[in-house]
């Protein structure tokens, strides 16, 4: 009985093996790589039987066994047994391995390891993904470098770890919370979360409380490698923070849909501050429930005056940004951004530029202030929102104005409500819904090269009233305007000019010469036709 399907059984016990040849015992483990398929794969059809060996007198299976030519087999050292049978034809001798046999023991008894004998053992057959726990310790250096992980330290656990921004994993777009935060890298990311059981995971999953996010932990200054001490942790500041998620006629409330951190930094000092805003959503529990989250990484720093480029030298340049001042900290001026639902981001904002109107609108979420319902919450809110995260309180007249030249800068004029603030429950609440940036420029200098300089800017506000339980939202515009105040002199009068008529090229006489010519030989002509017909008249 001969069987060409032995092959995938049969491998698995010859790999023991040792193929060599007898003659050439020193050049074969050298090329023994690429010769072995080559003597193998030619040879599969040589395979002998590899089902049950059967007596001549019985029909009863004995020993399973598979096979292959003798002649096909050098050496053997395999541990298993092992026979040397001829064919059914008597032709050939076959090498056979007993397989699939549960009365047979073919794997060797196992060592016992000993505590003084484990490092031995870890040297011999260790490998690369087996390391011992004083070699993963990670080691940082002195100061953040643009891209390091940011680390957390938690005063509890007494525990070091990484600040994450969860990302999305492959076409799902699912949630993958191992992924740390880099310094200096600003990025917006987003992924899904899906719940099976809302009502349970509303109050115990953490990625759904928007404490988990800012509390029990610490945010370190610069990366340590021994103690962390006190002065360089940095507490997380909530800006607004909404409370725990519960669930309420099978809807989960106070989801956090939106978490977007702002972090302060001041070159190798590290870290300087951190504050966490929230935005937060409603899931229904009706069946398997999803959310899709949005995470945010900002930094900032207040010493931008040397690394903001000039606007103009020393006018501005029609599209370059408008720098602000705050507190002697140089910025570009910038107005609110609509996200792609219409609501005013909290992060992105337009930058406003030279000699350029623009205009925008989106809607401001008041849902923390409702529950507080008072009218100058909802107003500071709306300012802040207007002025951005660092208002601004002066204006470079010029694109090159230095930060320490207060004759280069001129303040703001900021014209706000002028109706105060009323705190009740049936009355109306003036908030401001627009806010117009009025700013008058002018050229100077020559009229050659004249250069652009603002003369004033003007925050004006206008104001409308708001009921306080009517909406959730209130939409807000932004519109920037220039007013060109330029005052053109009069064109300079000069002394009037002599029109000189004189030569513009070296043939300028030859051509005068020869238009006389031409002009003495046609008033001769004429004359002599005169004549001829003077003579003809009085003859006849």
């Amino acid at each position: 009985m001969r069987s060409c399907g032995a092959l995938p059984v049969l491998l698995p016990v010859l790999l023991p093996m040792v193929l060599l040849p007898m003659v050439l015992p020193m050049v074969l483990p050298a090329v023994l790589p690429a010769v072995l398929p080559m003597v193998l794969l030619p040879s599969l059809s040589a395979l002998g039987p590899a089902g049950p060996s059967r007596p001549s007198g019985g029909s009863s299976r004995s020993v399973s066994q598979a096979c292959v030519k003798k002649s096909l087999i050098f050496r053997s050292n395999t541990p298993y047994p092992t026979d040397i049978i001829s064919d059914p034809g008597g032709r050939d001798l076959l090498f056979c391995v007993r397989l699939d046999d549960p009365k047979l023991n073919y794997f060797q008894q196992p060592q016992d390891i000993k505590e003084s004998d484990f490092v031995k053992f870890l040297e011999k057959y260790g490998r690369h993904s087996f390391l011992a726990p004083l070699q993963v310790q990670p080691s940082f250096s002195a100061f953040y470098r643009a891209g390091d992980p940011i680390l957390i330290y938690f005063e509890s656990s007494s525990v070091l770890s990484m600040l994450r921004q969860p990302v999305k994993m492959g076409a799902s777009g699912l949630c993958v919370d191992g992924n740390p935060a880099g310094f200096l890298d600003s990025k917006s990311t987003s992924c899904i979360r899906i719940f099976a059981d809302l009502s349970k995971s509303c109050v115990t999953d953490p990625v759904l409380d928007a404490a988990s996010y800012y509390r029990g932990f610490t945010v370190l200054k610069v990366p340590v490698n021994d103690i962390v001490v006190q002065s360089m942790k940095v507490n997380i500041t909530a800006v607004s923070p909404p409370g725990a998620p519960h669930m309420k006629d099978n809807i989960c409330t106070n989801v956090v849909s939106e978490v977007i951190y702002e972090i302060e930094y001041s070159g190798t000092s590290g870290i300087q501050s951190v504050s966490v805003r929230f935005k937060v959503s409603n899931i229904s529990g009706n069946s398997t429930s999803s959310l899709q989250q949005h995470f945010t990484m900002h930094f900032w720093t207040r010493s931008l005056s040397h690394r903001l480029p000039r606007s103009g030298n020393p006018g501005y340049i029609t599209g370059a940004p408008l720098l602000i001042a705050n507190s002697g900290a140089m910025q570009h001026m910038s107005i609110l951004w609509s996200e792609s639902d219409g609501s005013c981001s909290q992060f992105f904002r337009h930058t406003v530029q030279f000699g350029r109107n623009m205009r925008t609108g989106c809607k401001i979420s008041l849902s923390p202030v409702l529950e507080d319902g008072k009218c100058s919450s909802m107003q500071q809110k709306l300012y802040k929102a207007f002025q951005g995260m660092n208002g601004a309180e002066d204006l470079a007249i010029t694109g090159s104005a230095h930060s320490t030249q207060a004759e280069e800068w001129m303040t703001i004029l900021i014209q706000k409500c002028s109706v105060q603030a009323v705190n009740c429950t049936s009355c109306s609440c003036m908030v401001p819904v627009t806010l117009e940036i009025q700013i008058l420029w002018t050229k100077v200098g020559l009229l050659s090269n004249p250069q652009s300089q603002i003369l004033g800017a003007r925050y004006f506000y206008q104001c409308q009233p708001l009921k306080f339980l009517n909406t959730s939202t209130v939409p807000v515009t932004t519109v920037v305007t220039f007013t060109d105040m330029t005052d053109w002199p009069e064109p300079p009068r000069g002394q009037p000019q002599m029109y000189w008529k004189l030569p513009f090229d070296i043939f300028f006489p030859f051509r005068v010469a020869l238009n006389v010519e031409r002009s003495y030989r046609g008033d001769l002509a004429g004359y002599f036709l005169l004549i001829l017909i003077m003579s003809s008249i009085f003859c006849f």
